[in-house]
Parts: structure tokens; C-alpha cells; sequence
């Protein structure tokens, strides 16, 4: 068993928003790997859905908890299911320090002042989980808070479409391949048009509704 995370924030007023790309990643990855007649249910404080891909068994996680309480999803299925954080969990996730266009997966490492990783670490006890990072530009002169809750503009727009494509792609491997594989295949530039192979499912937006509050 495997669970994939992504972070966001419950509410239709967070939909698109540029905190809620890691709950896009998920939406794309439940058309890679769930049966399409799947309707998500709650679990672990979550929207779950259940997948496969490679023959490996896998979680979809969207927390109902808001960005600042992360942790207590994650922990609470890491723990039911007895895995081990460090081989068994990915959380997709939003990063003000990567290019729109940009994913970069890590096995490890700090929360770099994003309130959702850090909540995981804290509720988890380590850092040694794989992430997905979804770059959305740095804010610039925009206040942090202002621009991460904000949407993103029409230039950017594309540009994270595809990059949300890609880490869900990217997560898919994981799954079926693991991290070493995947971080080889999706660590790229976005100019590297150097090619993979094709995906098996045709990728498109969202199957797992926003919670409502």
C-alpha cells in the first residue's frame, strides 16, 4: 500500500488557487489510477480515493483539514496501515521557490516555511517522506499569504497546467517504480523536452470534488 497526499485547502473559494496545486496533482492522478465509477469518501479527516498502478495499491488523500493541520490526515493513515513514512508516503505540494513549469521530487528534507509540511513533519516525527513540489513562481512584492491563496495569472496559468500533469505523471511512477526512478525520469528543467514514455490513461482535470464547509 502506498497514499499520495496532496495539500490544499478545503472550499470552493480555494479552488485554482495557487496554495491548492497539490489537490489538482491528486484530481490528475485519480484519472491515471482510479476507477472513474469511484466516488471519493471520507477518511482520515480526507476525501480518499483508492487506486493501483503497477500492481501497487494506492491511497488518494485530499485533506478536509485546512493547509495549517496537514499532519493529522497524514499521520492518521500512515499509522492505521502501518507504513513506513520514508517508503510508503508521497505528499504533492505548492513551491514558492520553483518556476511555474518546474516539479521537483525529494525523499526528504525541511518544510522550507510551508505550514503544511511542517505539520506533517511535527505530526509524523520526521521529515523522511517523499515530496512532489509544484513550483508557482515566487510572489515578488505580493505579501506571501496574498499570493498563495490568490490565482494565478494568465501567463502562468498553462504553465502549471502542465506542471500539475507532469507531477501527476510523476507520482504515478512513484507508485509503480519508486522514488529513485521517478526522481531520474521527472527531475528535469521545464526546457528539457528530452522524452518520456507515453502515459498509459488519457490525463485530465479533476475527479475529486472540493469538500464544502
Amino acid at each position: 500500500m502506498k497514499i499520495v497526499v496532496g495539500l490544499g485547502n478545503p472550499g470552493l473559494e480555494y479552488q485554482r488557487t495557487r496554495h491548492n496545486v497539490g489537490f489538482d496533482g491528486i484530481d490528475r492522478l485519480a484519472r491515471r489510477v482510479c476507477d472513474a465509477s469511484q466516488a471519493p469518501r471520507a477518511r482520515f479527516q480526507a476525501l480518499a480515493l483508492e487506486g493501483e498502478a503497477g500492481g501497487e495499491k494506492v491511497l488518494l488523500l485530499k485533506p478536509v483539514t485546512y493547509m495549517n493541520l496537514s499532519g493529522s490526515t497524514v499521520s492518521e493513515a500512515v499509522r492505521f496501515f502501518k507504513l513506513d513514512p520514508s517508503n510508503d508516503l508521497l505528499v504533492l505540494v505548492d513551491d514558492i521557490a520553483l518556476p511555474c513549469g518546474s516539479i521537483r521530487l525529494r525523499g526528504d528534507g525541511s518544510a522550507g516555511g510551508h505550514n503544511g509540511l511542517a505539520d506533517i513533519e511535527a505530526k509524523l516525527g520526521t521529515n523522511r517522506y517523499a515530496r512532489c513540489r509544484i513550483g508557482i513562481d515566487p510572489p515578488g512584492q505580493i505579501p506571501q499569504r496574498d499570493y498563495v491563496l490568490g490565482r494565478f495569472r494568465e501567463d502562468q496559468q498553462p504553465l502549471v497546467d502542465a506542471a500539475v500533469s507532469t507531477a501527476a505523471e510523476a507520482a504515478e511512477c512513484w507508485i509503480s517504480r519508486g522514488l529513485v526512478e521517478a526522481m531520474n525520469r521527472f527531475n528535469r528543467k521545464p526546457e528539457d523536452k528530452s522524452p518520456r514514455p507515453a502515459p498509459r490513461k488519457k490525463d485530465a482535470p479533476g475527479t475529486m470534488p472540493e469538500a464544502q464547509n
